[in-house]
């Protein structure tokens, strides 16, 4: 079977994105109250270490820039190769049931964001920053360097932990 991917660009509004099996997100969202703390799963080590943040069904990509970025999903068979081009690596569960994924942001609702249907299940995400030039449509030319934010995703049979495979540096919106 060929990988599937999913490339698109979209407004990182407050820094981020979203990619959520929005389903069960939404269900879990309502028995919290619809606001679960900390919001996004933005915890001290999400923001400062690993840069995404993590709630059930949900994993929120941290940017380094507020504005339009490229962004690409690739669902495996397998783990895949390392991007030896990426300047930050990091791995976390996606507990994805009905395999149906919403891309969104404070800025964009997920009815009118990309989205792909992927295996159901308990995914891997390993999510890598990998320096591009800007897209082609670059919104505000402000601050922040420019990557391509590649999600790669992999069905797994057990829960682990986050975990940083590369650290990127601590001061990345230049």
């Amino acid at each position: 079977m060929a990988d599937l991917s999913l490339k698109f660009l979209i407004d990182a509004d407050h820094g981020q994105f979203y990619v959520q099996d929005l389903d069960p997100y939404e269900v879990w969202l309502e028995d919290h109250g619809f606001d679960p703390q900390p919001a996004g799963g933005w915890t001290d080590d999400a923001l400062t270490v690993h840069r995404i943040g993590l709630e059930p069904h949900s994993i929120s990509v941290g940017t380094a820039r507020d504005d339009l970025v490229e962004a690409q999903i690739i669902v495996h068979t397998s783990a895949p190769a390392l991007d030896s081009a990426a300047v930050h690596i990091v791995e976390a569960d996606l507990d994805a049931p009905t395999g149906h994924l919403a891309v969104s942001s404070p800025g964009v609702d997920p009815a009118d964001g990309p989205s792909i249907v992927v295996p159901a299940g308990l995914l891997r995400a390993r999510v890598s920053y990998v320096p591009s030039e800007p897209p082609v449509r670059d919104t505000n030319g402000g601050p922040g360097d420019h990557f391509l934010y590649r999600i790669d995703l992999w069905q797994v049979g057990q829960a682990r932990e986050i975990v940083v495979i590369k650290q990127g540096p601590s001061s990345w919106a230049q």
